[in-house]
């Protein structure tokens, strides 16, 4: 864990075995194995990676788990996703699968964003549906499973969240499962503040978020103001600033019901000076936050494939995660 002088250095095995122990539990109770189907369309190698720790953990946990290989991955001379949309339509209407994962990136950001618009939302155990990700958004934190198949969103009718579970005839909206797993971690680590109420627990944190994908990185901006937390939200030409909280009058303490966006003119410097937590998630072996600009005592998560922190960042942060790929998977899992 930590040595004398230096953060804790914590590992995701302790998170994820949370999350294991609460799947097994629910797997005791069910009347037959549910069944994930992921599929690979390209020689990528940390897809590839990814395809085989989710087996394992599958076979770990008794999930069946099938992976299925198109374009070029079944056969190199095919073209990198090449069959993939017809995979994906035909694994929607197989009654024996509960959940579908595709393994991105295939095409590039536009096409990838079409094809997880095909997964069937009643199977997208990987929360990339428009209708989960306008809920994440608009802060709707449960939702009627009847209205899966309308077009239209969910209206404000949705009940209000007074806490984790949801009301009878609601279910849980799906979220993307590494921003949902970063904010487990949090709540492990202790940054999220168990007094306060239910989504609002994040409060009086600042966050920087490094990276402002669609997968991981604007959806946690957003995750994690919506909890109550300031956030800014890093991108290689701009930084803007996610809350909840209002900017224009000092004496107004009302909250909006989701966080809002603003642009800032703050340096990134400036952002880690005043951060509590720092997640990177750039994919780039080269790039690295630096330790001198981190606030002491903060938590400092790496969710690249690469690491984003200097060598010496527990010099500075009280605690650092290195890698979090365990508790996605659970993530995953959970919403089979």
């Amino acid at each position: 864990m930590a040595t004398e002088g230096k953060g804790v250095l914590l590992k995701a095995d302790p998170i994820a075995n949370t999350f294991r122990d609460e799947i097994k539990s629910a797997l005791t109770s069910s009347t037959r194995k549910p069944k994930l189907v992921g599929i690979l369309a390209t020689t990528s190698a940390p897809s590839k990676f990814y395809a085989e720790f989710t087996k394992k953990q599958c076979d770990a946990l008794g999930v069946e788990f099938v992976l299925r290989k198109v374009g070029a991955a079944a056969d190199e001379s095919l073209a990198p996703g090449e069959g993939v949309e017809e995979a994906i339509i035909e694994a929607n209407e197989d009654d024996s699968i509960d959940g579908i994962m595709v393994y991105y990136p295939i095409f590039g950001l536009q096409q990838d964003h079409y094809l997880q618009q095909i997964v069937s939302p009643y199977k997208d155990v990987e929360g990339l549906h428009v209708k989960f990700h306008y809920n994440l958004y608009h802060n709707i934190r449960f939702l009627d499973p009847k209205t899966l198949n309308s077009s239209r969103p969910t209206t404000s009718d949705a009940p209000a969240a007074v806490n984790d579970e949801p009301p009878a005839g609601y279910v849980k909206s799906i979220l993307p499962c590494t921003p949902l797993a970063i904010v487990k971690c949090l709540e492990y680590t202790g940054v999220y503040n168990k007094i306060l109420p239910y989504g609002d627990r994040a409060y009086g944190k600042t966050v920087t978020v490094i990276n402002r994908s669609e997968v991981v990185g604007r959806p946690l901006a957003a995750l994690l103001a919506n909890d109550g937390a300031r956030v800014f939200s890093v991108d290689i030409d701009s930084i803007q600033e996610y809350t909840k909280r209002p900017r224009q009058s000092a004496d107004e303490r009302k909250f909006h019901p989701r966080h809002v966006v603003h642009p800032t003119s703050m340096s990134l410097q400036e952002c880690l000076a005043l951060s509590d937590v720092v997640v990177s998630a750039v994919p780039s072996a080269e790039y690295k936050v630096k330790t001198a600009w981190l606030k002491d005592g903060c938590v400092c998560v790496n969710v690249a494939a690469d690491k984003n922190f200097e060598a010496d960042v527990r010099e500075k942060a009280s605690v650092y995660l290195p890698t979090i790929g365990k508790v996605t998977i659970m993530m995953l899992l959970r919403n089979l």
